[in-house]
């Protein structure tokens, strides 16, 4: 059954290899196995239910919380040629009858449908008389009570174990801790369930949080960085989503409104111009999110603090899809916190208590000074499996620690002290930084020995390291005023027994993450910008968005690797037997007008794509490629150009694909090769993190790395 899969993947969905757990959640299907599947977003959990579904006989019956979503799922796979349908509210009664038609004679491989439909009068009698595959169901978090988005009608669910006691279900979600996890097991009835559970961490997003100060200028330095891409931008309120919109208009970007204060219709039609492109940029609250599919959406800002890390998650989640680097901007203010602690009094004891402890937790983020990645990943119990992500403003080096972090911290929690633990964060901000303010004069704290300390520093500095003074649990906020108070921590840093991390934004230019510059690697961008143009054209002819016709990453490939023929165009990963023959003649046709127009050559494919040629080297990387041909270690070639190993490790990376090299001898044994080999099959050899996974760790990174190098030359 598993190569029946893989055909199938490969026609169409032009496909070659799996993500990390995908083969054993088509597994547990092929086997009829109960199942629960946590998956990033962009993980590829749609692909673990849909493939088996192509190969099994019968229907797969899909739940899904959101039309827009079922939309966008269906949309994508009649693009691919799989014979799929839903059934909402937004049809026509010929339309619904034409899809029961179809359901009944056998000739849905899957049918799309929302909890209430599916349960609704008559419907699972209809069920029965199918020959249904498995049920699916999507944003299983919703299950939960213990979730993020709990949604009373998923609760009914639990009755598809009594009405189709021997169908597999399978729970798919992209968000869900232990508790949640456990929670879904239990409500939906499953038996001997596999849980599934991938990494958390989402490599490809570049994570960066600043204290909000002026949100026009800080959005618009984002939004220079991705002129012409899709992004979205939520804001905490409906206020500021109409006024941040109307702003980013005047300014010449085409932005668009959603959120609930909209009449349905209007939000209906902005979801779609943003999907179909003929926006760039959504402007929305959180309302808006859970129903897009969007593959190539570049940015995610947020203009203020989430109420919770599932919540950023999810959100932040929406960018990248496609597996290329997006960037995620959190631009917080002290202000949210309490905020979202007026906007959840009314909840009752014990969800309260759930709430503010999850409000905390998001708030340590924003004020802390640890990797992203590392942090997001400790709160959903994993752990990172390198020092430096790569991919987030801590590990880049934008951030910059004071100097003095102990005596400033000295000066704000001794300020407190004087000022008796009575104040918020704005009066002992002008405080220390000597305000003449009416209040301050006629309490005479103008005269107490910490008045003016921090004078010299902007009000946006100190406000900012009193938050993270709060975030690193050195100062509390009491109370419905925010009070801050000197806790055990903070009395501590005032001893000198403890140092806190205090830091700002560096005044430096915001550095290229690790993923984007390896996602771009030899990719000609004329070329990619002449596809992006085909396929707007191809999606406006065949109205449905872009990036069904083609995700970025797949014209980032066509753009590498330079096709010739439709042969060599299957190759190319997301290219099916489909879109090959309803756009391959229009694709071949645009790169070989460019290639001939550039003296370009065209089929490229391989390792050699990947290669930094002699005229692009650096001296450094020169040198260590001439150290290589001598078979010299890593750690002297290191030492000879005066670079970190790492560094000496991607030269060695480079070198084996210039030279085209099968084995990696001497820098990596045999023994150890082999078994990376054994542990690569049916993988995709330009991940390393898959590999490493499987390898649980007892081989180093960096020796996969360079085993994986060798193994493509092959």
């Amino acid at each position: 059954m598993m190569d029946a899969v893989q055909k199938a993947l490969s026609r169409y969905w032009g496909y070659s290899s799996f993500l990390p757990l995908q083969q054993e959640a088509m597994e547990c299907l092929l086997g009829g196995r109960d199942s629960v599947v946590v998956l990033p977003t962009g993980g590829g959990k749609s692909l673990c239910f849909q493939a088996p579904a192509v190969t099994l006989p019968g229907t797969a019956v899909v739940v899904s919380p959101l039309i827009a979503l079922m939309k966008d799922q269906v949309d994508g796979l009649i693009q691919c040629g799989v014979p799929a349908a839903r059934l909402d509210s937004t049809q026509s009664p010929q339309e619904h009858q034409s899809v029961l038609t179809d359901l009944k004679t056998n000739r849905l491989k899957l049918l799309y449908l929302s909890p209430e439909r599916l349960l609704s009068n008559g419907f699972p009698e209809l069920l029965a008389n199918i020959r249904i595959s498995f049920f699916a169901i999507d944003e299983a978090h919703c299950v939960s009570m213990w979730g993020h988005d709990f949604r009373p009608e998923y609760r009914r669910l639990g009755q598809l174990k009594r009405l189709f006691p021997h169908i597999p279900i399978a729970a798919y979600t992209a968000t869900a801790t232990e508790h949640v996890r456990n929670d879904i097991v239990e409500q939906l009835g499953l038996q001997n369930a596999r849980l599934l559970i991938g990494s958390f961490d989402r490599s490809n997003l570049v994570y960066k949080v600043q204290p909000r100060s002026q949100i026009i200028r800080q959005v618009g330095e984002v939004l220079e960085r991705h002129k012409d891409e899709s992004g979205v931008i939520y804001c905490l309120r409906r206020r500021d989503v109409d006024e941040l919109c109307v702003q980013l208009n005047a300014r010449g970007c085409r932005a668009a409104p959603y959120h609930a204060g909209m009449a349905d219709e209007d939000r209906k039609i902005n979801q779609e111009r943003f999907i179909t492109e003929k926006v760039h940029i959504i402007v929305a609250t959180i309302a808006f999110g859970m129903g897009i599919d969007k593959s190539n959406v570049r940015f995610v800002i947020h203009t203020g603090m989430p109420k919770s890390l599932e919540h950023y998650q999810q959100e932040s989640g929406r960018a990248g899809r496609d597996g290329l680097e997006a960037e995620c901007c959190l631009f917080y203010g002290g202000g949210d916190y309490g905020l979202w602690q007026f906007l959840m009094r009314d909840l009752p004891d014990e969800a309260a208590k759930i709430a503010a402890l999850k409000l905390s937790e998001m708030y340590n983020y924003c004020t802390g000074v640890q990797c992203r990645h590392r942090a997001i990943l400790n709160y959903f119990g994993q752990s990172l499996d390198k020092d430096n992500c790569g991919a987030c403003d801590v590990c880049l080096g934008e951030l910059e620690t004071v100097d003095d972090s102990l005596v400033v911290a000295q000066k704000i929690l001794s300020c407190i002290v004087r000022l008796e633990q009575q104040f918020g964060v704005g009066y002992t901000t002008r405080v220390l930084l000597g305000s003449k303010d009416q209040r301050i004069l006629e309490s005479g704290h103008d005269t107490l020995s910490t008045y003016g300390l921090l004078s010299d520093h902007s009000r946006q500095a100190v406000r900012g390291w009193i938050e993270q003074l709060v975030g690193q649990g050195c100062i509390e906020k009491v109370g419905q005023y925010g009070v801050l108070t000197v806790t055990p921590k903070g009395w501590a840093v005032l001893r000198g027994r403890h140092t806190p991390h205090l830091f700002k934004p560096a005044e430096k230019p915001v550095n290229i993450s690790r993923v984007a510059a390896d996602s771009w690697r030899a990719v000609d961008r004329g070329l990619f910008e002449a596809l992006r143009q085909l396929r707007t054209r191809i999606a406006a002819e065949n109205r449905v968005p872009a990036y069904l016709v083609f995700g970025d990453a797949t014209l980032r490939d066509l753009a590498r690797q330079r096709p010739s023929k439709p042969e060599i165009l299957l190759r190319i990963k997301g290219v099916g037997e489909k879109k090959c023959s309803q756009y391959g003649a229009e694709v071949l046709a645009t790169i070989r007008d460019y290639c001939r127009a550039q003296g370009q050559e065209m089929d490229i494919h391989g390792p050699a794509v990947l290669a930094c040629p002699p005229e692009n080297r650096s001296a450094a990387r020169q040198t260590a490629f001439q150290l290589f041909a001598q078979k010299r270690p890593l750690k002297e070639v290191a030492q000879s150009v005066c670079r970190a190993e790492s560094t000496t490790v991607q030269y060695l990376v480079e070198y084996i694909a210039y030279e085209r090299i099968v084995t990696p001898q001497p820098w990596v044994d045999e023994p150890t090769f082999a078994r990376v080999a054994q542990a690569a099959r049916n993988c995709d050899l330009s991940k390393i993190k898959p590999v490493f996974e499987r390898l649980n760790g007892q081989i180093s990174y960096d020796a996969v790395r360079i085993c994986l190098a060798c193994l493509r030359n092959r």
